[in-house]
């Protein structure tokens, strides 16, 4: 309808406060990296690979030779991670961009089809840096917004009071009762337990369903509700792209970022041995397939620069658009976006 289009004066004008904020943050967010030492980068939307996330879905494209040459089947990325880590292969030690990135099938009131994510590495430091370094930056971009609170889907936390770090091993026996890396791996008895607590589980449901199925009913709506909280060591078949914790190998060295019940963010103390990442993305794929009837091809340049060399590096990716919806308390990231798709 007509009536409804998002450049009508009077509906466009619904946005315009949250839009004001949106401006102060992103110049808040380059004064940030800025006075780190970051460098902002800029890499291509189109890609060999969109990213090996089995459950992503890419929009795909051709790549027509203007000389006459053969076409190429191109994506658009899902994230710019695998030519960010090509730049740490290259020499590039504290990198950052602000991309946008695209998903299909994706729209609901934290999904959009095409959205903006803030992406950072940097070399030789930790996850728990990183932990603080994120911190910092939101709090950064809420002072810049003056938002002292964030607010989505009833709940409001607080950004400038300590931030909660909880394992996902803590997650699952706090709201669940269920051992979660005694069970990593049996899809029969995480999927008895799950039923237990009335989780509907299908007899096509493998491990990594179940999981999510308990994680999203009974885990995610309760992190950030008050402060900000790192969900962090998560069972090592869930992290295709971290490197195994050190001091436990049951699970990996990722996090992930929550508000009011929202996923922010996720970062990974990143995997650096191309044999062990082609496997991971060889299995990835094969549950693809298995899945949706399709595979994504392997960035084989992507590999190559692992065996060149990837030196210890951390990454994370945010999703801007979510951050700055919580930090405006908007129902939906529509409602922080210039214009939307459709």
């Amino acid at each position: 309808m007509q009536d409804q289009e998002w450049w009508l004066p009077r509906n466009f004008a619904t946005r315009k406060a949250n839009l004001a904020l949106r401006v102060k943050a992103i110049a808040a967010l380059r004064g940030f990296f800025a006075a780190r030492d970051y460098i902002e980068v800029e890499t291509p939307c189109l890609q060999i690979s969109p990213g090996m996330e089995p459950h992503l879905m890419a929009f795909a494209t051709t790549l027509t030779d203007p000389y006459g040459g053969n076409d190429q089947f191109l994506y658009l990325h899902t994230s710019p991670e695998f030519a960010m880590k090509k730049l740490l292969a290259a020499g590039m030690p504290k990198i950052w961009q602000m991309a946008h990135v695209f998903r299909n099938n994706e729209r609901s009131a934290t999904h959009h089809p095409e959205f903006t994510m803030v992406e950072w590495y940097q070399t030789r430091t930790t996850l728990s840096d990183c932990m603080d370094e994120t911190a910092d930056l939101v709090r950064a971009l809420a002072e810049a917004m003056e938002q002292r609170t964030m607010r989505h889907g009833g709940k409001t936390c607080d950004p400038f009071a300590p931030w909660r770090r909880l394992s996902v091993a803590e997650a699952f026996d706090h709201y669940t009762g269920i051992d979660i890396l005694a069970v990593t791996g049996d899809r029969d008895r995480l999927a008895a337990q799950a039923v237990a607590i009335g989780i509907s589980v299908s007899p096509a449901d493998a491990w990594e369903d179940v999981f999510f199925k308990i994680m999203m009913d009974r885990i995610e709506p309760h992190l950030g509700a008050d402060v900000p909280t790192f969900l962090h060591s998560y069972p090592v078949a869930m992290a295709a792209l971290a490197r195994p914790s050190p001091a436990d190998d049951r699970v990996a060295e990722r996090f992930e970022l929550y508000a009011c019940g929202v996923e922010l963010a996720n970062a990974f103390d990143e995997l650096t041995d191309p044999v062990e990442q082609r496997r991971r993305f060889t299995a990835d794929m094969d549950l693809r397939e298995r899945l949706y009837q399709h595979r994504y091809p392997v960035d084989e340049a992507f590999l190559a620069a692992l065996e060149h060399g990837l030196p210890q590096s951390v990454g994370i990716a945010l999703g801007f658009d979510r951050l700055i919806m919580t930090l405006c308390g908007a129902d939906s990231i529509d409602q922080v976006l210039w214009a939307p798709v459709g």
